[in-house]
């Protein structure tokens, strides 16, 4: 059995949590010998200044609504408490400050590996901190990899995960246009959306 990685981050908006982020945090939580798999919420992607955006409390809520007592999940709201426009370097550096035992990771898909040059000081976080990426179906990423191997002590693992190609903004598209969407979400978080006639 390798080292535990003791915590994942996985950051997002989650607008809304669905099952394809369920699944690929359970897969990490189990098949790859997590200890700890955190949900970091994000206020505002600083890449997507224009997203339209459910109130940050709202969006927190439904992930634990998901989770429910699953006890390798988590849910941060620490970035709403930091400086915004916010980045995952200065998330990273607070976190490791504020928890000096803990050893953290990162997940992403390899769609955001395409755009993790453009990251705020992503040459630090690769020296830094192991980096996850799931295959995310039609994202050719093989010559962004191997650029980003080659500046040092980069580690980034490639991990053939269950593919969902389900994104929030499909989900939030279907129930706009008054669709059965119960089926990609949570039922707890479906009935919360209902509940509240979110995304009309």
């Amino acid at each position: 059995m390798p080292n535990n990685i003791e915590t994942l981050l996985y950051f997002g908006s989650f607008n809304p949590i669905h099952i394809g982020h369920l699944a690929i945090a359970n897969y990490f939580a189990e098949f790859q010998y997590i200890k700890e798999f955190w949900f970091i919420v994000t206020p505002q992607n600083p890449l997507k200044q224009n997203q339209n955006l459910l109130d940050d409390r709202q969006r927190k809520y439904m992930l634990e609504l998901a989770i429910g007592d699953y006890s390798k999940f988590k849910v941060s709201d620490i970035e709403f408490y930091l400086p915004k426009p916010n980045y995952t370097i200065n998330t990273l550096t607070y976190l490791q400050e504020k928890y000096p035992t803990k050893k953290f990771a990162l997940l992403i898909g390899s769609d955001n590996l395409n755009n993790f040059h453009k990251w705020k000081n992503y040459k630090i976080i690769l020296k830094n901190y192991k980096l996850f990426v799931y295959k995310r179906p039609n994202y050719d990423f093989e010559e962004t990899f191997n650029n980003l191997m080659k500046i040092k002590n980069a580690n980034i693992k490639i991990i053939e995960a269950p593919e969902y190609e389900i994104s929030s903004s499909f989900i939030r598209e279907g129930i706009k246009a008054n669709r059965d969407m119960r089926f990609f979400l949570h039922e707890n978080v479906w009935r919360y959306i209902q509940k509240m006639n979110f995304y009309k």
